[in-house]
């Protein structure tokens, strides 16, 4: 793609087509002091209060900066990398490419926190490792005080859900959820019952006197993309049946109709759902029920298997950051008579990283 100038006119090519940037498009992105605020970048204009039949009166391109002079007297001068990225609909965090991985995996991604961590470049990096690999470990991360709730928010700001601000794993009486016991947790994506799903989950460590309870890790998109090479229609069923997955206790009713693996607009990867105490399948003819049903055991056996697993154990002081739309996540059994185990969970949405590092991004990539 490139940009052309001709008789007071702006171009664009792309893919052999030529095509016209409407002067107003133009107009409105103009960024001298008096038309933006530095701080906020929001316009200290309104747009719609313009003529739409704004003209340019003149145009030059000086080291790769456009600059536009238009017929109301505005002056402005715009990168032409700007221009480009936004008829691309780039997105810098979208651009970050996945990192497929199995159980092979080695580098955990660990990251040692500081008390200037949320502004250093390490936690730059520690974003970066997040969107490649859907998980990072954050170590020495102080445990007193629900500090969890601290380093949420430094990030972004945590999502509430029923089970409140945060939420403390741990064997207790009467549980609602099986967290909140001894017994082992097969791979499984939270709250796959919601509307959205909490993107992010972050598991923070605070006690671990027991030999069992290791945290284990399955990356979904491994494992969907195997499924679309190696059993193509099985993965069809999975991208094109919604189910209800529901939630049900004492005090609230949740349910959500979705797909097991949901595709984007460009049918790539977007997110995994996988709980099957909480699915349901909708009532179908026979013979698609029993396609449905071996494709569900098909992933489930992957999701189980040897191969895409990792085991770690999470030491006090450990935090956990993993991405729910992508990772499944578990935990082997432990006996509670050995000691503690105490986990404090929370979860945060997307646009708390995006914003975090595109922030970090422009503080150490300028």
């Amino acid at each position: 793609m490139k940009i052309e100038l001709s008789e007071n006119k702006v171009f664009f090519e792309k893919d052999g087509s030529k095509k016209e940037i409407h002067p107003f498009w133009l107009r409105e992105r103009v960024n001298g002091d008096q038309y933006l605020d530095k701080g906020t970048q929001q316009r200290l204009f309104d747009p719609t209060e313009l003529k739409n039949d704004i003209k340019i009166k003149k145009l030059n391109i000086i080291d790769n900066f456009l600059e536009v002079t238009f017929d109301d007297g505005a002056f402005t001068k715009i990168a032409i990398q700007s221009i480009l990225k936004e008829f691309a609909n780039d997105n810098d965090i979208k651009l970050i490419e996945k990192v497929k991985w199995n159980s092979s995996l080695k580098d955990f991604n660990y990251f040692k926190y500081n008390e200037n961590f949320f502004e250093d470049k390490l936690m730059h990096d520690a974003l970066i490792k997040f969107y490649q690999y859907g998980f990072v470990i954050f170590k020495d991360v102080p445990t007193e005080n629900n500090f969890l709730v601290k380093f949420a928010n430094s990030i972004g700001s945590i999502r509430r859900t029923n089970f409140g601000e945060y939420f403390d794993v741990k064997s207790k009486p009467n549980p609602n959820d099986l967290a909140y016991t001894s017994l082992p947790l097969a791979p499984h994506t939270d709250n796959p019952y919601r509307n959205p799903v909490p993107c992010i989950q972050m598991l923070h460590c605070i006690e671990n006197e027991v030999s069992g309870g290791l945290s284990t890790l399955v990356d979904g998109y491994t494992v969907t993309e195997d499924l679309r090479e190696k059993y193509k229609e099985y993965y069809e069923v999975l991208t094109k049946t919604k189910i209800r997955f529901q939630f049900v206790d004492d005090t609230v009713v949740l349910d959500s109709w979705a797909e097991m693996i949901q595709l984007d607009e460009h049918k790539k990867f977007k997110q995994v759902r996988f709980s099957p105490r909480l699915d349901f399948v909708p009532l179908m003819e026979k013979n698609k029920l029993e396609l449905y049903y071996s494709a569900r055991n098909k992933i489930s056996e992957l999701y189980n298997s040897d191969q895409y697993r990792i085991e770690f154990r999470l030491s006090p002081g450990d935090l956990l950051m993993m991405d729910n739309h992508r990772l499944l996540h578990g935990r082997t059994t432990y006996n509670a008579n050995e000691g503690k185990r105490f986990l404090q969970g929370c979860y945060i949405d997307y646009d708390s990283t995006e914003g975090k590092l595109k922030h970090l991004q422009r503080k150490f990539n300028n």
